[in-house]
């Protein structure tokens, strides 16, 4: 399986080059403890992690604690998003693991070439939005444009993580396994609204020692337009 995964990840990097610098490419996979089917997956994140124009968040469910194990990083809003994310396509399934690319791409399961086949397009497309996210105390300091100015608002949403955590999981269907989880999702707030049209700036409190992202997504949730980690 690692020689799939990595020969998978080579697809990704062949791309590299027509990729612009700042663009960075938010990797959502929908996961839970309690999912048999959700380790590859999660492994997973740590390779795409290791690419500084990827970034992966791992947002854990809760529809499948009732199994025997309570998923202790689960939470109901992160359910929420997964079903937005199914009602904007007009699906009423939802599924784990789930990766969901750029906002945009779905893909069920663990399916590591076809992630990389569309990873690799989303990291090829440039943006018209130059995001640029700075640290003052306890503050980010968000600020944005477009060339040309877009044609719909954006939601500006503000993501804190963990890098990584592990965990010893007891009972339900990986009962035994000790599994390590990357960029574990904490928070994810929406903090404000962009016309598209103009320069945007906005303060956004966010205290602490966890990383912090901000993401510019269309309604929906959509697009995601443009991506920032914290300098």
């Amino acid at each position: 399986m690692r020689q799939l995964v990595s020969a998978a990840c080579g697809l990704w990097a062949a791309f590299a080059p027509m990729a612009q610098a700042e663009n960075l490419v938010v990797v959502e996979l929908f996961t839970s403890q309690g999912c048999s089917s959700c380790p590859p997956a999660d492994d997973f994140v740590a390779m795409l992690a290791a690419d500084p124009q990827v970034l992966p968040l791992s947002l854990h469910v809760d529809y499948w604690d009732y199994i025997g194990w309570a998923d202790s990083f689960a939470d109901p809003r992160f359910t929420e998003r997964q079903k937005s994310y199914a009602r904007a396509i007009g699906s009423r399934t939802i599924y784990t693991p789930q990766f969901i690319i750029g906002g945009q791409d779905r893909i069920e399961g663990f399916a590591p070439e076809e992630t990389a086949m569309r990873l690799a397009k989303h990291l090829a497309k440039g943006s018209p939005v130059t995001l640029t996210v700075t640290r003052d105390g306890d503050n980010l300091v968000i600020h944005a444009e477009a060339d040309p100015p877009l044609g719909q608002a954006v939601r500006v949403q503000l993501v804190r993580y963990m890098p990584e955590q592990t965990v010893e999981i007891q009972r339900g269907e990986n009962a035994g396994k000790t599994i390590t989880y990357r960029n574990v999702v904490t928070s994810w707030e929406h903090v404000g609204d962009w016309s598209g049209q103009g320069e945007y700036e906005l303060t956004a409190s966010a205290p602490g020692d966890e990383p912090a992202v901000v993401i510019l997504q269309n309604e929906g949730p959509a697009a995601i337009l443009a991506a920032a980690r914290a300098d």
